[in-house]
């Protein structure tokens, strides 16, 4: 069975990803810096829930460690590399645009320059829907030019659609970009809209809704997300980009009514103004990804709240 580095193997969709990939026989190194952007504890929760697995091997190293990276290339050699390292957080990077150039561009560049030198057979990375920045065209297509970012973030991940592209085609390397679309479900950021609404309701407490609950998301569950990284994996393209998401809009405000519903409790609702470097609407046109990777979401909306907060209640960590 084939060899997979997971970067960012400690973070939400890392650890989703690894699971399934331990589970399907696959050997899975997988690699984080463990930084404290949010509580360490909840992402050591995580790797312990992978070191169950036989054929998982953990290292804390950072994508901007040269050496580091080397040194594990050569110890692994694995197969493929799917890249989920990155610093997340649209609002984060207007205040902190040093640390997204850093990590999100030149640490993408050294697992770039691995995957070139150890002859790795394919990369998979994660990109996101914010790449579209503020797309007037609705549902968002991959053919859509993607030049104008709002956030730094953004950019950040527009340099690695590029930087993918050039190294695809002058080293032969194949990369494939993933664009996620507002991921939720079990194990989550604690920063992320459906975690934070679930605490402060389930704790009385009130909530911050942007944009006075009129913002539009495709909201996608972390199983659907992995399902889709998995074909990716192994159709292993070259130089192409795909979105992932749930292919439904639904506005914020339907969110919080189904989390009210299933907690049975009212929220106490903060309503203010857009935030810059916020788009008002996502969408998904998944065409292009159910034609070339057999993506097709299963997940809805209320099955995956009503999913996440069963698993919320049922813990004690966050």
């Amino acid at each position: 069975m084939e060899k997979i580095l997971v970067t960012g193997s400690a973070g939400f969709i890392g650890m989703h990803l690894c699971q399934k990939l331990l589970k399907e026989g696959y050997q899975v190194f997988g690699l984080d810096n463990m930084n404290d952007y949010y509580d360490i504890i909840i992402k050591e929760s995580r790797i312990k829930l992978l070191k169950d697995y036989e054929n998982f091997n953990f290292v804390n190293c950072d994508i901007l460690d040269n050496s580091g990276l080397t040194r594990i290339f050569k110890k692994f050699n694995p197969d493929k590399v799917v890249n989920l390292a990155a610093q997340a957080g649209v609002r984060y990077s207007l205040i902190n645009p040093q640390v997204y150039m850093k990590v999100n561009v030149l640490g993408f560049l050294n697992i770039l320059e691995h995957c070139k030198k150890f002859n790795v057979k394919g990369l998979i990375y994660a990109s996101s829907s914010s790449v579209y920045g503020g797309n007037q065209k609705i549902p968002f297509s991959v053919d859509d030019v993607v030049d104008k970012p709002i956030s730094i973030y953004a950019a950040s991940k527009i340099s690695n659609e590029l930087m993918a592209y050039t190294y695809g085609h002058l080293f032969s390397i194949n990369t494939t970009g993933l664009r996620f679309f507002t991921v939720y479900g079990p194990w989550g950021r604690p920063d992320m809209a459906i975690h934070l609404f679930t605490k402060n309701i389930s704790n009385n407490k009130p909530i911050d809704v942007y944009n006075y609950g009129k913002m539009k998301r495709d909201f996608t569950y972390v199983k659907d997300i992995v399902s889709g990284t998995l074909s990716a994996i192994k159709k292993n393209y070259q130089c192409e980009v795909f979105n992932l998401g749930n292919n439904k809009v639904e506005e914020l405000k339907k969110v919080i009514q189904l989390i009210e519903i299933k907690l049975n409790k009212k929220a106490r609702l903060n309503l203010k103004d857009i935030q810059p470097g916020d788009v008002k609407e996502t969408f998904a046109d998944i065409n292009y990804s159910k034609k070339m990777l057999g993506y097709s979401p299963s997940i809805s909306l209320e099955e995956g709240i009503s999913l996440f907060i069963e698993w919320y209640q049922g813990q004690d960590l966050y």
